[in-house]
């Protein structure tokens, strides 16, 4: 028989613990607890939403179809809108209009061949159809039955299946349609409206919630009869669908109050999965299957408060992140500056309480005290790498600092000041090449000032002027600011191309003093103020285009500090739980899963 070096070209190795240079798949024995071990890639176990580009027209009871990066949608209220858009994964344009007006319409197909029939008011717009050829609407024969509220499923504009709705009172009606007309076929079992739909044909669909009162019963279509299946956890209407009728995801409702919870249907129950960023209901939907989505607009939890905001879902399977502990600060604090990379990092200054000048290095494994800053002082921010730091701004309190002090990898030396006194400002970039930006000089400032390694000069202000971002960049010419404080928590996230901020999509979790690292194509948020005290775990992701829920941490806090080279490799230390944290957690995407063998 062969020996496993035969086979693999190397031996076992004998490690005691987990062995850090495993690559996937490699076997190696563990000396210290005598196991066998291998590891292999880590991915999520439920999908996450994320944010997606904004409709270009705010509105709600707009029908929706298509898929995640080609979807389209049409109608809506309030008032009634005839607008049509059409999104390619990133961001919607507006193209042709309906001929009519109208919402609470439903819709089929792809964004190439569309149908989109019923609506509101009835009996005006409640039997009307229009085809969609990807370029033009073409009003076609209507359907036997006035109705709004209603479910649809359908391959194209020429096989579609319209069910359910309100009539004057709910109905279990349902129409085919073959490309000319409408031919009513076997009823749903429950009657009723603003139902979730999905289907990806007119002989397989499935219709769920909806009512009036509400419902959380489900029915699966075969071509010829509906049949009762398994229920939705949640009783709700208004609620938004997509997929197929063996796999589907139902989101967002009505129950009676505004929901924000997702279900996935595998083909014969429903699991409560991550629920949506934005709690809203009445959105449009499209998506090929429950491991990809997307639902836009409808309306928040205000009366006519509608939304233009458009969320993406990715199913199961990704590559994931994961969150392990590291050595512990040597002194708990919050509030100070960081830089660097996840195996090479450095905190300095904070509070714990008590100002500190105290600075500390990070080498992958334990944090060691170095020299100490000039000016004790908390809520600085920081910029650079371990070697090659600079640390600006912060609170000595009453005042507002300005220094700015320049790390060589062994002393700190004070170098010129910031224009702009401040504290819980954002920073990033290199000791040569730095950006400063937002924060607090007794109220909140929107002030950016750019560092040449001898200077600050004052550039372009931010859009939105806050305190306690998150921020991530390489240099003084690429940077991203997100989250914050105005001191109501923010999402918004704004990009830095070296001469203005450009508002960019928003994070899922609205926070401030959250950590941070990255670039600005990849960066890392955590932590945060939200919900208070005690501090958030959420984690989420930035590919340069949208912000995606991961892995949580280990241990909620706020006024952390965050370094890191990019969205798959970071550091989150200290902060406040409360009290003041010393904790170190370290963030690598891909994650992996070390397994054990047994007999």
């Amino acid at each position: 028989m062969a020996t496993y070096k035969e086979k693999v070209g190397t031996s076992v190795v004998n490690y005691a613990g987990t062995y850090p240079g495993a690559v996937d798949g490699e076997l190696w024995y563990d000396s210290t607890n005598k196991n066998f071990n291998y590891q292999y890639p880590a991915v999520t176990t439920s999908g996450s939403w994320a944010t997606g580009g904004n409709m270009n027209t705010a509105r709600r009871t707009l029908a929706g179809t298509g898929i995640q990066t080609a979807a389209i949608v049409m109608g809506g209220q309030a008032p009634n809108f005839n607008e049509t858009e059409l999104y390619n994964g990133t961001s919607w344009t507006e193209v042709n209009n309906l001929n009519t007006a109208r919402n609470a319409n439903a819709a089929a197909g792809t964004q190439t061949s569309a149908l989109t029939f019923g609506g509101e008011p009835i009996p005006s717009n409640g039997n009307l159809t229009e085809s969609w050829n990807g370029t033009n609407w073409t009003a076609k024969n209507t359907l036997n039955t006035a109705r709004y509220g209603l479910g649809g499923a359908g391959s194209d504009n020429e096989a579609c299946l319209a069910f359910g709705g309100y009539t004057g009172s709910n109905s279990a009606l349902t129409e085919s349609w073959n490309g000319t007309n409408w031919t009513e076929v076997g009823d749903l079992n429950t009657a009723r409206f603003a139902l979730g739909s999905a289907g990806n044909t007119n002989t397989e669909a499935l219709a769920f919630g909806g009512g009036n009162p509400i419902k959380n019963e489900t029915e699966s279509w075969n071509g010829t009869n509906w049949t009762e299946v398994n229920n939705l956890n949640e009783t709700k209407s208004y609620v938004s669908g997509a997929g197929t009728y063996t796999s589907a995801l139902a989101f967002s409702g009505l129950t009676p109050s505004v929901t924000a919870n997702t279900e996935e249907w595998n083909g014969t129950n429903w699991t409560e999965v991550a629920n949506m960023a934005t709690t809203r209901s009445q959105l449009a939907s499209a998506g090929a299957s429950s491991t990809s989505a997307l639902g836009a607009g409808g309306e928040l939890s205000g009366p006519g408060a509608n939304s233009n905001a458009t969320e993406e879902w990715t199913g199961p399977g990704a590559p994931a992140g994961a969150w392990t502990t590291g050595g512990n600060l040597n002194t708990a604090r919050y509030d100070a500056g960081a830089a660097g990379i996840n195996t090479a990092a450095l905190a300095f200054g904070g509070y714990d309480p008590g100002l500190h000048a105290l600075t500390e290095s990070y080498n992958g494994t334990g944090w060691t005290e170095v020299n100490d800053m000039n000016l004790a002082r908390y809520q600085l921010a920081g910029s650079g790498t371990s070697t090659a730091a600079l640390g600006f701004g912060g609170f000595v309190p009453p005042s507002y600092k300005a220094e700015t002090e320049l790390w060589n990898g062994t002393n700190w030396s004070e170098v010129n000041n910031l224009n702009t006194a401040r504290r819980l400002l954002g920073g990033s970039g290199t000791s040569t090449s730095s950006l400063g930006y937002s924060g607090y000089t007794g109220s909140t400032t929107a002030a950016t000032e750019l560092w040449n390694g001898t200077n600050w000069t004052s550039v372009n202000d931010m859009n939105t002027g806050r305190y306690r971002p998150g921020s991530a960049g390489a240099d003084s010419t690429s940077a991203l600011a997100f989250g914050g404080q105005t001191p109501t928590n923010q999402s918004a996230t704004e990009s830095w191309n070296g001469t203005n901020w450009t508002e960019v999509n928003n994070l899922n979790t609205a926070r401030g003093a959250l950590g941070s690292g990255g670039i600005q194509t990849s960066a890392l948020a955590f932590g945060g103020n939200q919900p208070a005290p005690a501090g958030s775990v959420v984690t989420e992701q930035w590919d340069g285009s949208n912000w995606t829920e991961v892995a949580d941490m280990s241990t909620g806090r706020e006024s952390l500090m965050g370094t890191g080279a990019n969205n798959t490799a970071a550091l989150a230390i200290g902060g406040a739980t409360p009290p003041a944290s010393a904790a170190t957690e370290e963030w690598q995407n891909p994650g992996t899963v070390v397994k054990t063998l047994t007999d």
